[in-house]
């Protein structure tokens, strides 16, 4: 990916102007020095960066890092001090309002434009992917209650799940949004059930077509979920819900309980946000998720309501900031592998990508969640499994 690169100025720093005074101001109010010594202090490199964080908000400022304009040596902890002092509530740069109407009036998430993401992010390439995740290919939080390694947490949040669902041999499992199929291949080995993969990105289709080779009851689709109409004794959805879209939350929830048996169960894995009104993250939905966008939790009940009963909700948020880190540990790793593919504002951009994450989860400015639904209550109570 090749940013274009924007004229710089050859002014030097004005450290007097009312910009400069006013950001280093708002940062020491989160212990944050410009030009410090510190590892999360943010070092300066090029004109323009205040600005263009005050005026286009982490877009420019998301845009000038990969540029090179300005470096932080501990990214992770520069976002997650910025963050918790909840300084980015503070500014609200005029061109976000445009992007803010604009996720809240257009259908982002149709489903013409559902396939964007799968050809934009997911599509980079199996093998660039098997490089920073686990084992697995399992691209979700892991579960860290009981594991010391990223491989470890991924089955503990792949077994987590089958638990959850109540898993038996010969049960039939639709799972919305497979992404390489590590649920499917593990459920499939260790509960002895058929599953049924739904996946808008044709790299994952591919990759899936090996594990049917392999013998497992495993099968995958290219298909929109809209499109489904088979019924399963048990559904999953792990970390898709994320691109569904809020015009489109009601819709999902229908398509899951005409696709789900009456004594079934559903699992939906879902990254969540604290706040309704915030937009999304202008900067990950150019570059990261095309269309993305996260819910809070009245939302997901909202969608389900009449629909489903809430047998249970699990938030364990904070477990995204180790599997985050985990994998940006894998990718630094590897990189040396892909320097041949991709550039050096790619390199940035990811890294930006995986350490702001990181923070806000740390921050506990999202969250994650998983909720187990019924169609009709679960007589006698869900046990809750943890």
């Amino acid at each position: 990916m090749n940013l274009p690169i924007l004229e710089k100025k050859s002014e030097v720093f004005d450290e007097r102007s009312p910009s400069h005074r006013f950001v280093a101001d708002l940062l020491k109010q989160a212990d944050i020095e410009i030009n410090g010594q510190r590892s999360w202090d943010i070092q300066l490199k090029a004109p323009g960066v205040i600005d263009s964080a005050l005026s286009r908000g982490n877009l420019g400022f998301g845009e000038s890092y990969m540029q090179g304009d300005w470096e932080v040596e501990s990214l992770d902890q520069f976002f997650y001090r910025l963050m918790r002092a909840q300084l980015h509530q503070r500014i609200k740069p005029t061109q976000l309002i445009y992007h803010s109407l604009r996720a809240r009036l257009i259908n982002r998430q149709s489903a013409k434009r559902a396939w964007e993401v799968g050809e934009k992010h997911y599509d980079l390439g199996n093998e660039f992917y098997a490089g920073m995740l686990d084992k697995r290919m399992t691209y979700t939080c892991g579960y860290w209650k009981d594991a010391t390694n990223l491989d470890d947490a991924q089955e503990a949040k792949l077994d987590l799940i089958c638990r959850k669902l109540n898993l038996e041999p010969g049960m039939r499992v639709l799972d919305i949004g497979c992404g390489w199929g590590s649920f499917m291949a593990y459920a499939a080995e260790h509960y002895g059930v058929e599953c049924v993969g739904l996946t808008i990105s044709r790299e994952q289709a591919e990759f899936g077509q090996r594990l049917m080779k392999n013998g497992l009851p495993v099968e995958f689709r290219l298909r929109d979920y809209r499109d489904e109409t088979e019924t399963f004794d048990r559904i999953v959805s792990i970390g898709m819900f994320e691109h569904v879209g809020h015009k489109n939350y009601r819709e999902f929830m229908e398509v899951a309980h005409r696709c789900l048996k009456d004594d079934g169960l559903f699992l939906l894995h879902t990254i969540g946000k604290n706040l309704r009104a915030t937009a999304c993250d202008p900067w990950i939905d150019k570059y990261i998720f095309p269309n993305g966008e996260l819910p809070v939790m009245g939302q997901v009940t909202d969608a389900a309501e009449g629909l489903f009963v809430v047998e249970d909700v699990h938030n364990f948020g904070a477990d995204y900031d180790k599997t985050l880190m985990a994998w940006h540990a894998n990718f630094e790793t590897n990189w040396p592998n892909f320097r041949y593919r991709f550039d050096e504002t790619f390199y940035r951009m990811w890294r930006y990508y995986l350490l702001s994450c990181a923070a806000a989860f740390r921050a506990r400015e999202i969250q994650l969640w998983q909720f187990v639904l019924s169609k009709k209550g679960v007589v006698g109570g869900y046990e809750r499994v943890s």
